[in-house]
């Protein structure tokens, strides 16, 4: 396996397929970065350089007690891209891994990075406080983390069908999509993901938001049962310099898999633009 060490001696698994431009993905919860297949096969097939890493504490990374933070994650990030010695990504984010390339760019600025795309993504916040009146309470990631704690596997393979908006009138099940949402969320380790509950919910992004300096493609379903529309890529795109949201009628949180095909030429037009 491919492997980077990070400074704290963690050691983070990635791919790296492909010699053109580089796009650089960063998966959602529970994931990892097989949660990009989709993604990584069309674009590397259309002769992009598509790397991605697992998460701290997800899929065949470390599980350290350490570092489950969101700064440490996108500190992660650098690392894997400096390692690299990446020039021109394009970051590609879903859900937490919208926040952490959000974070990313934040803390280390955009001299590797020259577009950033956000699907069905965290930022700017997702639970309700002062300055956030229509987040979502508290209690709805305390359950998570009931979840999580409880038996996670039961957790997730019930996840799936939100998720993947498997729970619609109409909507074509995917027995093979539930089942690789759970091989892929048991891979990790419960005290990371756990801990990552906290990163996805409370971080606020907004600084983050207003520092991304590249264009940015928002990409979300306005029928997200995972992440809504109104709380976080309406918000989210306000913020950034010069951003676009495309909006998918009756969209998932999982739509990188339910709607691939429309996803990926998305992203090709964006890296082709």
């Amino acid at each position: 396996m491919q492997t980077i060490t990070t400074q704290d001696g963690t050691r983070l698994f990635y791919k790296d397929w492909g010699s053109g431009k580089p796009v650089v993905f960063s998966h959602g919860w529970p994931l990892n970065a097989d949660a990009w297949d989709a993604q990584m096969l069309f674009l590397v097939q259309k002769g992009f350089r598509v790397i991605a890493h697992d998460r701290r504490g997800h899929g065949r990374s470390d599980q350290p007690s350490r570092g489950n933070d969101m700064d440490t994650y996108a500190d992660d990030l650098a690392a894997l891209l400096d390692a690299l010695d990446i020039q021109g990504a394009t970051l590609v984010g879903h859900s937490t891994g919208g926040g952490e390339v959000a974070h990313y760019i934040g803390r280390h600025g955009t001299k590797r990075v020259a577009r950033a795309v956000l699907i069905g993504a965290v930022p700017p916040i997702m639970l309700k406080t002062a300055s956030n009146p229509n987040g979502l309470p508290m209690d709805v990631f305390d359950g998570i983390r009931k979840g999580v704690a409880d038996n996670r596997s039961q957790f997730y393979l019930d996840l799936a069908t939100p998720f993947f908006g498997f729970n619609r009138p109409g909507a074509k099940v995917s027995q093979g999509t539930i089942d690789a949402f759970w091989a892929q969320g048991m891979t990790g380790g419960i005290h990371g993901q756990y801990a990552c509950i906290k990163e996805f919910s409370e971080v606020d992004y907004t600084e983050d938001l207003k520092k991304i300096d590249v264009p940015v493609l928002f990409l979300h379903g306005d029928d997200d049962q995972i992440v809504p529309i109104d709380n976080s890529a309406r918000l989210g795109v306000e913020l950034v310099k010069n951003g676009t949201l495309k909006v998918y009628p009756g969209g998932s949180h999982g739509m990188c898999v339910t709607e691939a095909d429309k996803v990926n030429a998305d992203l090709l037009a964006f890296l082709s633009s």
